[in-house]
């Protein structure tokens, strides 16, 4: 077996053939390889283990999108004062214990009791648990200009080192963990999920399998969090936005229900007029997903999946001829590029554009089959969609992934607002609490 198909097997992870080659080389210089076939011959599950460790991304920061955390501390309380006695939050991919922590530190900053809330967290990497449950961070995992949290919850241990207060440290649980396969816990045992990040890293049929974990884990009034990209995702499976600007809310959609009880997240302090509601594009999106990344911006770790294969794609179908109509193509070149096929995607895309210059969906799976090999032009790409299609809310969200990524906040903010008015403004109805 080959090792892109292995690494796919063990991770789920819709990687490109660039990333997977990379991590192979890596492994080969320090393992003293010189022919890949037979180092391919020589993976095992250790082997295995250590290139998962090079194809995904382990960097995330302390209080990321402060706005999710004040809204699940005001749900805990809502809960707590409602007679609940224990929270089970649940924080997945966890990374360094980042979120975790984040949302420990949230939950004592609110006056929840240490003893009312408990936190699993799960990750792909032994190495990241390992690290996460020291609860030791460096001056990179402080990031903003508000830290008066770091003098109230950690003790400075020197060399711009950090360790976390011993009473949060042991609210969090770590393991390696499976949201695709493991049964973490019995359906409903969550109060609240934090899952940001993750489902840009899976092709179509993976996100939809994750997401439906997701519900099931979670309560039938409980919040999850997501990452502002991934929100029109959880929507198309079984999930309703709740109106809390900036913090990618949801619940469990239960509008076919005839609820008897008012939700918890029922009229939260935090909650917003002008809310985001669920995006209801006037034209369908392109469904190329953010998996095709090549370099994807600083995020959470995708959580372990065991090494057991993910069902993958059906055989491909002949590619549609270049000079077939541009919808047809496009169709194709979408496959292509869920597949883990930018180059072939690519000739579809330039094929297009060379007969409709003005074909903004074409531009925008341009833009993302093309970052691999050109970053820079791929931006050009998505930014010359947004100027055909200033509405187009996935060349938005990814062009603020791409301006993260480069360090440039001032403006992804500013992109990530841009997308938030336009998925209002194509929204026919607001969610409101």
């Amino acid at each position: 077996m080959k090792a892109l198909e292995m690494l796919r097997g063990a991770t789920g992870l819709n990687l490109s053939r660039t990333t997977v080659d990379r991590a192979v080389q890596a492994r080969m210089a320090a393992t003293g390889f010189v022919d890949r076939d037979d180092y391919t011959a020589t993976i095992d599950a250790v082997e295995l283990a250590a290139l998962v460790e090079l194809v995904v991304v382990p960097e995330s920061w302390l209080f990321r999108d402060p706005q999710a955390f004040a809204v699940a501390a005001a749900y805990a309380k809502k809960r707590l004062a409602a007679g609940t006695r224990l929270l089970r939050m649940l924080s997945i991919p966890c990374a360094g214990g980042e979120e975790p922590y984040t949302l420990a530190m949230a939950m004592a900053d609110a006056g929840v009791p240490p003893t009312a809330f408990a936190i699993d967290a799960v990750d792909l990497s032994a190495a990241c648990i390992a690290r996460a449950r020291e609860g030791r961070f460096g001056r990179n995992a402080f990031r903003g200009k508000d830290l008066a949290f770091r003098d109230r919850h950690f003790t400075h241990e020197g060399d711009d080192e950090y360790r976390i207060d011993a009473a949060l440290r042991a609210r969090v649980r770590f393991s390696q963990g499976n949201l695709l396969t493991t049964d973490l816990a019995p359906a409903g045992t969550y109060d609240i999920v934090f899952c940001r990040n993750l489902l840009i890293y899976f092709d179509a049929p993976t996100t939809a399998t994750a997401i439906s974990r997701l519900y099931a884990l979670l309560a039938d009034d409980g919040v999850l969090l997501a990452g502002y990209a991934e929100v029109p995702s959880f929507v198309r499976n079984g999930f309703a936005v709740l109106p809390y600007r900036q913090a990618f809310a949801l619940r469990k959609d239960t509008t076919a229900r005839q609820d008897t009880a008012p939700a918890a997240w029922h009229g939260l302090p935090l909650a917003m007029s002008d809310g985001l509601a669920a995006p209801r594009p006037k034209q369908p999106r392109s469904t190329a997903t953010a998996a095709m990344i090549a370099a994807p911006p600083p995020a959470p770790r995708p959580v372990f999946v065991e090494r057991r294969a993910v069902p993958r794609p059906p055989p491909p179908a002949p590619v549609v001829p270049p000079d077939a109509p541009a919808p047809g193509v496009l169709d194709e070149a979408r496959r292509l590029a869920d597949q883990g096929r930018p180059g072939e995607a690519e000739r579809l895309c330039r094929a297009v554009l060379a007969r409709e210059p003005g074909n903004a969906d074409a531009w925008f799976l341009l833009g993302l089959v093309s970052e691999q090999s050109a970053p820079d032009e791929a931006e050009n790409h998505l930014r010359r969609c947004i100027y055909l299609a200033p509405d187009h809310y996935d060349a938005l969200c990814h062009l603020a992934l791409l301006a993260g990524q480069r360090g440039d906040a001032a403006t992804a903010a500013t992109l990530k607002a841009r997308a938030g008015r336009v998925w209002r403004r194509l929204s026919p109805d607001k969610v409101t609490p």
